[in-house]
């Protein structure tokens, strides 16, 4: 808990107190609060990976599930707090407790559920889903926390270079000009400094907020591929390496290559999924900044909700698969594992990435 003091919004935890701290005094964070119950606006969020015996709190077989967990004390989470699991057996009541006499109780609730339908805690996935769903929900609780915003000032600023160039080409001190700028784009407030590029994108002020947003949200993934691509390929490489710790029969090991097999492809076709989107936003973006078409990347990014949904449960996917698996097997360490262990994982991550059918009709 204390290691989450200085965490916001990641694509596993989401730190309400640490917003609450953070914008302290903002009254749009205020005026559209994320619960109505105000005793959870200091919660913790968090996407978790169920142990063995917590599997058990549920009537039906589930590998992660979300975790709610109300601090004792906001200020120091190292404290402690209480805790529940969304839908765990019996959790409706726990949340009623926990959450005290406020109003909206069912609002409360279907935030939770929404919440707990998604692959991950991802900031953008989580703003556009619960928009979705109908919540009106103040924008400063989707922001990127600090240590990721430092890690993709410079991503982003290579990615959007020749974009700042044509908005801004009138203006002194390019290279300075493009740090600040990148600075405003990620930030989850409405900036002055933006409007050159606003007028150049031809987006009109009713859909600047939105425009804006779907467009952070590509960035947004692009960057966090950009650091995944390494484990990912570890992943691959390792998969076929990875050895079994003790006895195994012929029959598990059988079943342990084809798991392993269904496993590598549909990887890999997630994989290609999500980079079928990105390709279509670098074409249209190239339109943009290359041909000039400004209309076209403005039309893509006010019909590009879905799109970058899809693409924000893929990468939450891959995310997952990636970390998760340099968890369980550490550089520098054996790469091996007891078959209970290996096939526990193995069936996390393909159960995490659906059907056959599913990813053949999404195809």
């Amino acid at each position: 808990m204390r290691g989450l003091e200085k965490t916001a919004s990641t694509s596993r935890v989401l730190n309400l107190a640490a917003l609450a701290a953070r914008n302290d005094g903002n009254p749009e964070h205020e005026k559209n609060p994320f619960f109505i119950g105000q005793s959870l606006n200091g919660a913790v969020i968090v996407r978790h990976r169920l142990r063995e015996q917590e599997r058990e709190a549920f009537d039906r077989l589930r590998f992660s599930a979300t975790k709610l967990i109300i601090p004792f004390e906001r200020s120091d989470l190292g404290l402690g707090g209480r805790s529940l699991f969304v839908g765990e057996v019996g959790w409706l009541d726990i949340f009623e407790e926990l959450r005290g006499d406020f109003p909206d109780f069912a609002r409360d609730v279907a935030v939770l559920e929404a919440v707990d339908e998604l692959p991950s805690l991802d900031p953008f996935l989580l703003r556009e889903h619960l928009k979705r769903r109908g919540f009106d929900i103040s924008t400063t609780y989707f922001e990127i926390s600090a240590p990721d915003l430092a890690r993709m000032q410079r991503f982003v600023g290579s990615e959007i270079a020749k974009l700042i160039e044509l908005a801004y080409r009138d203006s002194d001190g390019q290279e300075g000009n493009i740090t600040r700028l990148v600075e405003a784009l990620l930030s989850a407030r409405t900036d002055d400094r933006l409007e050159p590029l606003r007028l150049t994108l031809r987006l009109e002020k009713e859909h600047y907020k939105e425009g804006i947003f779907a467009w952070k949200g590509f960035l947004y993934y692009k960057w966090v591929l950009n650091t995944l691509w390494a484990n990912l390929r570890d992943v691959f490489a390792e998969l076929g390496k990875v050895r079994v710790i003790g006895p195994i029969d012929s029959e598990t090991a059988v079943e342990l290559e084809q798991l392993k097999q269904r496993l590598r492809q549909k990887m890999e076709r997630q994989v290609k999924s999500v980079m079928n989107h990105l390709n279509t936003y670098d074409e249209v973006f190239g339109q943009l900044t290359q041909d000039g078409n400004a209309l076209a990347f403005r039309d893509f990014l006010l019909k590009s909700p879905d799109m970058f949904l899809s693409l924000g449960e893929g990468c939450g996917l891959v995310s997952h698969i990636a970390t998760y698996w340099r968890y369980q097997f550490p550089r520098g360490r054996p790469l091996a594992a007891n078959i209970i262990q290996l096939m526990d994982t193995l069936q996390d991550f393909e159960l995490s990435l659906g059907s056959d059918t599913s990813e053949a009709a999404a195809a």
